[in-house]
């Protein structure tokens, strides 16, 4: 009798999980590192708490940045969420300096079907997230759990997974919704707009095929380097379309009240423009973070349904988050960063959106002790995987780009993380009561 797929490959998984990175190597553009089912021993008492996930794409083929490869795709649960039988699927890379600077490749996998992953909604895209320049692999992880906290309209669920690829275990990821339309993600039903202000260098936009606009403040003439854009994410539009016109009007109608001399007026300033509930949070989460990203490179999303406000978020990519940067100031946990951004900077002159900063600074340092007990539990959830994903690729105890420190184990970059975010806000404490 032929041994069911499913069955067979939760042997590898079996073999996989004693020493699940021994012998691996470094991975190069889109491959996964070398290895063979034959190299692992096997053993029971080495199962990680994490569930275990299975990518084969056709004939072996790399995955490559842009073009989507098929293959297949199953889950063994381990008990923690359900597992799921093999189904069809198409992965291809994602991400930009994740994907070209770093030798652990982060994917976009799209199932044939939309289906429940890890026990997170239904739907058909999903991320794995690297987090290979993050040694914690938590940064992203707490800034989500922020978002929860937030008055945010959606932030993305996430779970962490060991992955084996074409039967060769290529590490520990965080499997992500992704910020993109729908229902169950960001709803902006049959009408609305999903943009992203992206940096307009390093080969981020394609001027050809991208949707973007530009406004007074962010423009590619403006800010360092390139300058920025603003992308149009969702809808689907084609260049000339009169929807990307009447969104492009709609910003710059903002901005033109935003930075006019009367700006905070309740009826001819900003007012009408925003829900200045999401432009608080979305300001906060990122500036407790001290987030690289968000002032002015990219990663700023905002959505915006006609007949309502605009809104800030859903928050994303915070690699470069919490003290984990050597350029720029956002290496130290003292001095202001995104409080320089295009719009929360002209809004930090407004003494009533000064005064919901406060309000709600006050709510998210109240959570301090949680967040910090969050990062334990995580951690202690990763020990084991990390230990074994850092087998394969080596990063405890070497520089990664862009990191301002190296330590030698998982729990002294963990401490490290705990104490910058508690020197965080302190200073941010003192620095908002003195507005």
């Amino acid at each position: 009798m032929q041994i069911p797929r499913f069955i067979s490959l939760l042997k590898i998984f079996i073999f996989a999980n004693t020493a699940f990175f021994v012998g691996c190597g470094g991975g190069s553009s889109g491959n996964s590192p070398t290895s063979t089912a034959s190299t692992l021993q096997p053993s029971f008492s080495s199962i990680n708490p994490l569930p275990v996930i299975y990518l084969e794409t056709e004939a072996n083929a790399t995955i490559q940045r842009e073009d989507y490869t098929n293959g297949t795709v199953q889950v063994y649960g381990q008990g923690i969420v359900d597992s799921m039988p093999e189904v069809t699927m198409k992965i291809r890379g994602r991400g930009h300096s994740t994907w070209n600077i770093h030798p652990k490749k982060p994917y976009q996998m799209k199932l044939s079907d939309s289906s429940v992953f890890l026990g997170m909604p239904k739907k058909k895209t999903w991320l794995f997230m690297a987090e290979y320049s993050d040694k914690t692999m938590l940064r992203n992880r707490l800034a989500m759990e922020l978002g929860y906290l937030s008055n945010l309209d959606w932030t993305a669920k996430s779970h962490y997974a060991d992955v084996v690829l074409n039967n060769v275990p290529i590490g520990t990821y965080r499997i992500s919704e992704k910020n993109q339309e729908g229902s169950n993600r960001v709803d902006i039903g049959d009408n609305g707009f999903l943009l992203e202000v992206d940096y307009a260098g390093h080969n981020r936009l394609d001027v050809a095929e991208d949707i973007y606009f530009e406004t007074n403040q962010i423009s590619i003439q403006n800010g360092n380097g390139a300058g920025n854009v603003i992308q149009v994410k969702e809808p689907d539009l084609d260049q000339g379309d009169p929807q990307l016109d009447f969104i492009r009007d709609h910003i710059i109608d903002f901005e033109t009240a935003l930075f006019s001399a009367n700006f905070t007026d309740p009826a001819n300033g900003y007012l009408p423009y925003i829900d200045i509930d999401s432009f608080v949070d979305w300001f906060l989460i990122n500036e407790i973070a001290k987030n690289q990203d968000a002032k002015a490179y990219s990663s700023i999303y905002l959505h915006y349904i006609p007949g309502q406000k605009i809104k800030m978020g859903p928050i994303w990519d915070f690699d470069l988050g919490f003290g984990n940067v050597d350029y720029d100031d956002p290496e130290y946990p003292q001095g202001w960063w995104v409080y320089y951004h295009w719009w929360i900077e002209r809004l930090m002159q407004d003494p009533a959106f000064i005064s919901k900063v406060k309000e709600r600074f006050t709510y998210f340092k109240s959570k301090e002790q949680y967040l910090l007990s969050k990062i334990d539990e995580w951690s202690q959830m990763l020990g084991k995987s990390v230990a074994k994903n850092d087998d394969i690729w080596g990063t405890l105890g070497v520089y990664v780009w862009p990191n301002p420190v190296v330590f030698n184990t998982y729990n002294e970059e963990v401490a490290y993380l705990k104490s910058w975010l508690q020197d965080r806000l302190q200073w941010m404490d003192s620095a908002i009561s003195q507005l």
